[in-house]
């Protein structure tokens, strides 16, 4: 690609009109931005490509240059522009866009371009190039037009991904799958140490804690092949957990504070919210504030579906440690903010089925057989006041389905307005996916002998299992047909896919059932 072409003079013209404000901010002209006499390492697209946040008329197009990946990224101390090209085919005879970023050291050498002006619900093809290096090609796809009200999407569910447990198996399989989207709910690195009897090694000494640290977690988890190749397949839209920086954090409040003073932790959060940002096919509005992120937005398709995406980790109140604390009312997941703009955007929905994205688990888990209540505080459960208020909304909401992870379960529930009352009004459904890997190859057995059980006392319940895997989802006007699938093992790179289980959801018939 030439700065001479008049196609792309006039594309370099139009900027920030064409782009958006991310891409426009790092266009780059001839004569400006080079990384001046300094040389490209070899073999810069170790990490792939992604693409995300589909819009009808745009996408986050990413990469990141790190011919090291494992010890830093490898890149010199210098910016280096990087060429890219979106095309109606694959072998980019039909060019639509093209222009160039910059890859800067501040931001581990990341490049994030918002594409815009491009046609709704249509595939395309992009790749990038840095000097004489070209990336992988990349296929995405954007979202149907705004007043588009037929059609369907395939949506695939998944979360933890834990690389010490297991290989990304199930990658492997909703590749064949082909979903017009990636919904991944958290738990896309893991911060613990290496252990020597894991089935991979994690890098590294010691958790992540600097920047640079978790720069090599999440470089070491991109070289995963089948997580690679499921990026480059479609648009992701992603949101974090809590393993993204410690395990059940909450606020600015770590697990453990007794070991990690607050203002250690602010600077924990602030590396990985950065590296975070880095390594994620997301809008410039994601770029981090010190310590925080904005990542609860929504994302539309057309009339079919609108998608919440919460953050249920940097607003919420620390962690209950008993029933009396759970059922506090100041106790909040969301925050006041947060919990506004979610009820607003489902009021104000012109969609048929409202999506809402959560890390953790929204429908009850009582634990205890028998008389009495046993919640599991990291999910809602630990939020009754405001978990049961937003139940309550859900009654004059058209078709909210939950879309969970973090339990390493599937769980597939009916959401009910009292979970006290068996009869109570069921106003929605909730799909809790289970893990890519975390958990490995568990004990089914032992599962069924453990939560079995429980199934009187959680008669929501509709759905239980324990194999690694992720869900599908075929979601149309008059209903979501879901699919549980499993693979056989995740202790090996190859592993054999099934159904384990259909379910459906019927349009303005709330809740969810076996098929």
């Amino acid at each position: 690609m030439t700065a001479a072409s008049p196609d792309r003079r006039r594309f370099l013209t139009a900027g920030a009109a064409v782009l958006g404000v991310a891409a426009a901010a790092q266009l780059w002209l001839p004569g400006t931005a080079r990384a001046a006499g300094t040389p490209l390492p070899d073999g810069v697209f170790t990490l792939g490509i992604a693409s995300g946040d589909p819009l009808p008329d745009g996408i986050v197009l990413w990469t990141r240059l790190a011919p090291d990946p494992l010890n830093g990224g490898g890149m010199p101390d210098a910016v280096f522009p990087v060429d890219w090209e979106i095309a109606e085919d694959e072998r980019f005879r039909r060019t639509v866009r093209r222009g160039t970023a910059e890859a800067r050291p501040e931001l581990g050498h990341s490049v994030h371009v918002d594409v815009r002006g491009l046609r709704p619900d249509r595939p395309y093809w992009y790749r990038f190039r840095a000097g004489d290096q070209l990336s992988p090609t990349g296929r995405t796809r954007t979202a149907p037009h705004p007043h588009r009200r037929g059609g369907a999407l395939r949506v695939a569910l998944a979360s933890c991904q834990n690389w010490q447990h297991g290989y990304f198996t199930p990658y492997a399989d909703m590749l064949a799958q082909d979903p017009d989207v990636v919904l991944f709910v958290g738990d896309y690195i893991y911060e613990s140490a290496p252990s020597a009897t894991a089935v991979r090694r994690h890098e590294g000494k010691g958790e992540p804690y600097t920047l640079a640290q978790y720069r090599n977690r999440y470089a070491q988890y991109k070289t995963d092949p089948d997580l690679a190749a499921m990026h480059a397949n479609a648009p992701w839209v992603v949101t974090f957990d809590d393993h993204e920086v410690d395990n059940d954090w909450a606020g600015e409040i770590p697990q453990d504070p007794d070991k990690q003073p607050h203002d250690k932790f602010v600077e924990r959060l602030t590396a990985a919210f950065q590296a975070y940002y880095e390594h994620m096919p997301v809008r410039a509005t994601a770029i981090p504030t010190g310590p925080h992120i904005q990542m609860y937005r929504r994302l539309e398709f057309g009339r079919l579906a609108r998608l919440n995406v919460l953050d249920t980790r940097q607003y919420r109140s620390d962690q209950a440690t008993t029933q009396e604390g759970a059922e506090a009312p100041t106790q909040t997941m969301l925050g006041a903010e947060q919990k506004q703009w979610l009820l607003d955007g489902l009021y104000d929905s012109p969609a048929r089925w409202n999506l809402i994205a959560s890390q953790i688990m929204m429908a009850e888990t009582d634990l205890l057989p028998g008389e009495g209540k046993l919640w599991y505080y990291d999910a809602w459960d630990g939020y009754q006041v405001e978990r049961n208020a937003l139940l309550e909304e859900f009654a004059g909401i058209r078709n909210p389905v939950v879309l969970s992870g973090d339990r390493h379960l599937t769980m597939i529930s009916d959401l009910r307005t009292d979970y006290a009352d068996p009869d109570s009004d069921v106003v929605g459904a909730e799909f809790v996916g289970t893990s890519i890997s975390s958990s490995g190859d568990q004990d089914q057995d032992a599962f069924h002998r453990q939560w079995d059980p429980l199934m009187a006392d959680n008669p929501h319940w509709k759905f239980i299992d324990a194999h690694r895997g992720y869900h599908l989802f075929d979601i149309r006007r008059d209903g979501i047909d879901a699919q549980v699938r499993a693979v056989d093992t995740v202790l090996r790179p190859q592993a054999t896919a099934s159904t384990l289980a259909r379910l459906r959801v019927e349009s303005d018939e709330p809740g969810v059932r076996l098929v």
